[in-house]
């Protein structure tokens, strides 16, 4: 059963092959057997999920069930979940038990799904391997000696593994498209405002956005389809309507513009994904699509200007944690300035201690003009150069990362590290929708091919994605060992 993707295993449940409630014993079994080799999981939730899993048996019993009945997947450590401890991978919040859920959380409920459990991440979603969670490293199915990419490493070890049918993730600055491309999965960043953030625990408030991360573009727009949709407790949610996703997913790709920048295919990417990624290329152009060079002349410019943005709304965003109101506190404070101090300085981890820093630096009298301010109009320049692509292109193509997976602790600088999200992180500072998809492998370590869409076309990507995975079988392959 774990073999199958949502669409077999929604097949399976209508015809009856086998119940909602033996589905999910049959991932817990495996959770339980093979975590311990990937520690892809921080909680799991048993009882939560055979009762969840019963009700969903029950409704499709009655004809009532809902569009993702039964299905079990698994939710990133950062989504708010009532009643269950949500960490963040977080000393900090170890001991946090929200009492509501994410609005994520909700829709995915209200379709039917079974949560087996939280993933783990990179400590409040900052990193790109998965090395900086309080619960220790996520290892990669493909490689066990590898990471998973972050920040949602603990979701794509668990779907490479097999350990749920698809997960959810967020991403800043590539962190579901980066950890999909390393585990040889779909991973979907949606248009921002497309998704609502409420009670996704923030790190950067206007890079943040919650996305699904499957096996294969129909799975994706399946989790898409109830996860979207605006919502009024989340003031940058988009009051548009959604389609249905799945609707054009077998749409042919005759007269297909794709976009190949320049500026993607040069210095620092591995030669072997680019030969891979210009293969999959030619697939989507035997496919029917047209292939034009185009530039995107402020690239070199993002990783700078995500380093100064969003580490100054974590600075904002994680200042509430200071041992007051929820969370870790420190031990016998001798007064109210040692509560703030010591609590931060136990609760966080050294790579959010420097986030943190840099935003304050950048935000403070003196600096915010020269660093901040000057981010930000850099930002508009990266936005403005994907917005004249688009006038003369439908999608645009690249690699999702300039290298597959790299060995736990291999690489110690945090720059370097950064440099990782490289084709991923201006998307997210234009805020427009992308994802990654199988397209290879490099010394048996999967690779990713990105697409990036214009505003709210997330329909357009999948369709190209699915019909693409239509006509190769990167996205069937398996992790060597997983039984």
């Amino acid at each position: 059963m774990h073999n199958l993707t949502i669409a077999e295993l929604l097949a399976g449940l209508a015809q009856k092959r086998f119940s909602s409630e033996e589905l999910t014993l049959h991932y817990l079994a495996r959770i339980e057997r093979l975590d311990a080799k990937f520690n892809s999981y921080i909680t799991v939730t048993p009882e939560l999920a055979l009762e969840a899993a019963r009700s969903a048996d029950k409704a499709r019993a009655q004809g009532n069930a809902g569009s993702l009945a039964g299905v079990p997947i698994a939710h990133k450590d950062i989504f708010c979940t009532n009643g269950v401890r949500t960490s963040c991978a977080s000393k900090m919040l170890d001991n946090f038990v929200p009492p509501y859920d994410a609005t994520v959380v909700t829709k995915l409920a209200q379709a039917g799904v079974v949560c087996l459990g939280k993933t783990n991440m990179d400590e409040f979603a900052m990193g790109s391997s998965n090395e900086t969670s309080y619960y220790g490293p996520v290892k990669n199915p493909w490689a066990p000696d590898c990471v998973p990419g972050g920040s949602s490493g603990g979701s794509a070890a668990a779907i490479a593994a097999q350990l749920c049918a698809a997960a959810t993730g967020t991403d800043t600055g590539g962190s579901i498209r980066q950890p999909a491309a390393l585990c040889g999965l779909t991973g979907l960043k949606p248009t921002y405002g497309r998704v609502s953030r409420y009670g996704m625990i923030a790190f950067a408030s206007s890079l943040d956005q919650g996305g699904p991360m499957t096996r294969s573009a129909h799975d994706a727009a399946l989790l898409l389809n109830a996860m979207a949709g605006f919502d009024a407790k989340d003031s940058t949610s988009a009051n548009r309507s959604v389609p249905d996703y799945t609707a054009t997913l077998h749409d042919k790709l005759d007269g297909l513009r794709i976009g190949l920048p320049k500026e993607y295919f040069g210095k620092g990417l591995s030669a072997a994904i680019e030969k891979a990624v210009h293969a999959a290329i030619a697939e989507l152009e035997k496919l029917g699509a047209t292939v034009k060079e185009i530039s995107l002349p402020n690239t070199e410019l993002a990783v700078p200007c995500y380093y100064v943005i969003a580490p100054a709304e974590a600075s904002a965003n994680l200042s509430r944690f200071d041992g007051v109101r929820y969370g870790y506190r420190c031990e016998n404070p001798s007064d109210l300035f040692d509560l703030y101090t010591r609590t931060r300085a136990e609760g966080f981890g050294d790579e959010v201690k420097r986030r943190i820093l840099i935003g304050t630096y950048v935000l403070s009298a003196g600096y915010y003009d020269a660093y901040y301010r000057k981010a930000q109009q850099v930002r508009r320049l990266i936005k403005q150069d994907f917005v004249a692509a688009f006038n003369d292109v439908d999608v645009i193509a690249g690699p999702t990362t300039p290298n597959p997976t790299f060995c736990v602790g291999e690489i110690s600088d945090p720059v370097a590290m950064y440099l990782e999200d490289i084709y991923t992180i201006a998307v997210n500072l234009a805020g427009l929708p992308a994802l990654s998809i199988p397209a290879g492998r490099v010394d048996n370590k999967p690779i990713g091919l990105q697409l990036i869409g214009n505003y709210f076309a997330e329909d357009k990507l999948l369709n190209v994605a699915h019909q693409f995975q239509q006509a190769t079988d990167w996205h069937r392959r398996t992790a060597p060992g997983i039984e």
